[in-house]
């Protein structure tokens, strides 16, 4: 391949930011260049939500997001919405569902959302470049000057969309923060988010008999956060929605305090119903819980079989309380290899909240999950990268 001498723009990483920033850019007349080190194109789309993109969230506003400046993604998600992808997808006649909370999945596949944003940077002109490494990238007064496998480019602005850590085996690297910190812009550091959590062998080691069982409840971190989502026992640990959400949230050293059962205070509901009861207590709460952990939970406080009136007030207030406010501590988390995203990243006090450019470099944007915004589970993530490409788009 020749060397590529001049453009416009180079966008580095054609993944959702990547692509949707590409195709803005270059449908404003700029000659836009996408490069990217893989050979498949957008593989974190490929693979989210089962297969079927859990593309945005009908209610994103700027708190579902956690950063260390919250206020800064308010700009750019009020200048392109949830409803302005829904225009995009419809132009595509793309059909898609809302599952529950506002998350909106494809009807059929996460390979629709893949070739519109490519039919968008094809329609709008942007050259591609994949399979091509970034080895050196020097700002001088002509511009910036972007070293690749495939010749050098000399650019007005550069845009990383390299996105964030997580999930490694699908290409995530740090390439963006590395980038930023060659150029003295502040990271905000980097861990593991929306990922399960684990706990010392010896701790979890009671508990493995209940993996595979799921159920609703509340969880709370002492760091923060609070969520209503399903929470799923593993052999290592917990996982489910639950544990992803307050996963972004929780510290190392933290409690999580999970009510088991969010609908129903239990000490009270148990000794309402205790009087005269000639039932056992397994009988009387099976409609409460899933058997097994029901069965568990009772054999653990010496209770499994008895007859409700025959139990003390105080063992069943124990009991209660234990299934509504069951404070559990990690050890850790499964790190970026199960992650879904990076908590983290380029520090947001660095950038325009309008433009995405950092202050004190001109021509140099990072958007997506390299920046330290990082949303919750259920489409927000996805909507921050289109909302921040959009406004790159726009500046560049």
């Amino acid at each position: 391949m020749k060397s590529l001498k001049k453009a416009d723009v180079v966008v580095i990483g054609a993944g959702a930011a990547g692509m949707m920033c590409a195709a803005v850019a270059a449908a404003k007349g700029k000659h836009v260049i996408l490069i990217d080190h893989a050979s498949k194109l957008a593989e974190k789309i490929r693979i989210s939500g089962g297969g079927r993109c859990n593309f945005t969230n009908l209610y994103a506003s700027p708190a579902n997001y956690i950063s260390e400046n919250p206020r800064f993604c308010r700009s750019a998600l009020a200048r392109y919405t949830p409803q302005d992808f829904l225009k995009l997808l419809s132009q595509y006649q793309i059909r898609w569902h809302e599952k529950h909370k506002g998350q909106l999945f494809c009807d059929d596949s996460s390979q629709q959302i893949i070739d519109m944003l490519a039919d968008e940077c094809d329609k709008a002109g942007v050259k591609w470049s994949m399979e091509t490494s970034v080895l050196n990238i020097d700002q001088s007064e002509a511009g910036w000057l972007v070293e690749t496998s495939a010749g050098s480019i000399l650019v007005n602005s550069i845009v990383i969309a390299t996105g964030g850590m997580a999930i490694p085996k699908i290409g995530a690297t740090d390439f963006g923060l590395k980038l930023a910190r060659q150029y003295k812009v502040k990271v905000v550091e980097p861990r593991p988010a929306l990922v399960p959590l684990t706990f010392a062998q010896d701790v979890w080691q009671p508990f493995v008999e209940l993996a595979g069982i799921s159920l609703e409840v509340n969880i709370r971190s002492s760091s923060g956060g609070e969520f209503r989502e399903d929470l799923l026992f593993t052999h290592r640990g917990l996982s489910g929605p639950a544990v992803l959400q307050i996963s972004s949230y929780w510290q190392h050293g933290d409690a999580l305090l999970i009510n088991l059962l969010p609908e129903v205070d239990l000490s009270s509901w148990l000794i309402e119903r205790k009087l005269g009861c000639k039932q056992q207590i397994n009988t009387v709460m099976s409609e409460l819980l899933p058997r097994r952990l029901l069965d568990f939970w009772l054999s653990k406080h010496g209770l499994m079989n008895k007859v409700l009136a025959d139990i003390s007030d105080k063992s069943l207030r124990q009991l209660g309380q234990s299934l509504n406010q069951w404070a559990v501590i990690p050890n850790g988390s499964e790190g970026f290899k199960k992650a879904e995203v990076m908590r983290g990243g380029v520090d947001t006090k660095e950038l325009d909240s309008k433009t995405m450019m950092v202050k004190k470099l001109e021509g140099l944007y990072f958007i997506g999950e390299a920046v330290d915004v990082t949303g919750w589970l259920g489409g927000y993530n996805f909507q921050w990268a289109w909302a921040s490409a959009q406004a790159a788009g726009q500046a560049v």
